[in-house]
């Protein structure tokens, strides 16, 4: 089965809402934590550039072996998520743009076979490709709430 319209839109455009959403903001104040034991808006996107090289290295391991077993991803564990935040606000969504279209590259050309291929997640079991894209589309999703909300809150927000 290919991927569907709803996975091959949301992975070509879905990252875009980022400019939108922190348009007119300084990095400064996307660095602010609303609440000290969550991440800033700035943290949230720094893990959302820190996780495509993951997911993108997934797929490349499903497609290479017979049902990979992954570990869970935890940002605060992984060394490219700590060099991300120290990154510019320029940088990191430079690199965002970069790797998804690396992503879609990637993704947006394989087979219907490859895309049937598993991989198996410790919590929630076995995704195809066209599966992991839709988890990591959502958790994307998730995350772009979070700094939607984040922004949101903060100060001189819609004074533009």
């Amino acid at each position: 089965m290919p991927l569907s319209l709803s996975i091959q839109s949301r992975l070509k455009h879905q990252h875009e809402t980022i400019s939108e959403l922190i348009r007119g903001l300084p990095e400064d104040q996307l660095k602010q934590r609303i609440n000290p034991d969550k991440w800033s808006a700035f943290e949230q996107i720094a893990h959302l550039v820190a996780y495509q090289p993951v997911f993108l290295q997934r797929i490349y391991l499903v497609v290479q072996k017979e049902k990979p077993l992954f570990e869970r991803y935890v940002a605060d564990n992984d060394p490219h998520f700590h060099e991300c935040v120290g990154w510019s606000l320029k940088e990191l969504t430079d690199d965002y743009s970069t790797q998804r279209f690396i992503i879609n590259n990637q993704v947006l050309q394989l087979s219907e076979t490859a895309l049937r291929k598993e991989g198996v997640h410790p919590l929630y079991g076995r995704f195809t490709i066209s599966q992991w894209s839709d988890f990591f589309l959502l958790h994307e999703a998730h995350h772009l709430f979070a700094i939607f909300m984040l922004c949101a809150g903060l100060p001189n927000r819609f004074q533009q």
